[in-house]
């Protein structure tokens, strides 16, 4: 697939996404005392979502920036959903990974960044290009659950999932066909 060019705008707007993501950071890090990871960070989310902070093996800390969504939206990203995912990172950083993503911690770092602790966005996304991904039912003893084609294919990895009301593992419709 080939990248679409990054006009000089969009690349001034990603210059300053990052380089506030490193200031919030370090307010963050002067307010607690504590030394903080620099996460990576990378303009290629798409869809819908306008930011993600994550913690994984491979990359440590990384943000990902929706650069369609910054530029349809720059003052309200840099205001809004910078500081929200940089929040993210220094919640999980200070507290750990078994704190509420939207809980009193992450709405006290939004505090101190002077930003509104909101989980979500309000942008226009008319015209967005966005992934559909094929569902797929699965059962427990409850119900029928629809699963997205990545849930499936982790299925067919040997992942289980359960519900979440039941506690039964969920197990493919034989209903739906084998095509998957």
């Amino acid at each position: 697939m080939a990248s679409k060019a990054v006009s000089k705008a969009g690349s001034d707007l990603q210059y300053r996404a990052e380089r506030l993501t490193n200031k919030l950071l370090a307010l963050a890090a002067r307010h607690f005392g504590a030394a903080l990871a620099t996460p990576k960070v990378r303009f290629d989310l798409r869809g819908k979502n306008a930011g993600q902070a994550r913690v994984t093996n491979q990359d440590g800390y990384l943000i990902r920036y929706n650069a369609q969504l910054l530029e349809r939206h720059p003052r309200a990203f840099l205001a809004q959903t910078v500081p929200h995912e940089t929040a993210h990172l220094v919640a999980y950083s200070l507290f750990g990974p078994r704190i509420s993503p939207h809980g009193r911690q992450w709405r006290t770092v939004m505090a101190i960044f002077g930003a509104p602790p909101e989980r979500c966005h309000d942008y226009d996304i008319d015209g967005l290009q966005t992934r559909h991904l094929r569902r797929y039912d699965y059962r427990c003893a409850c119900r029928t659950h629809r699963l997205t084609s990545i849930r499936h294919n982790r299925v067919r990895s040997g992942q289980t999932y359960r519900c979440r009301q039941c506690g039964q593992p969920l197990e493919r419709d034989p209903r739906q066909s084998n095509d998957g």
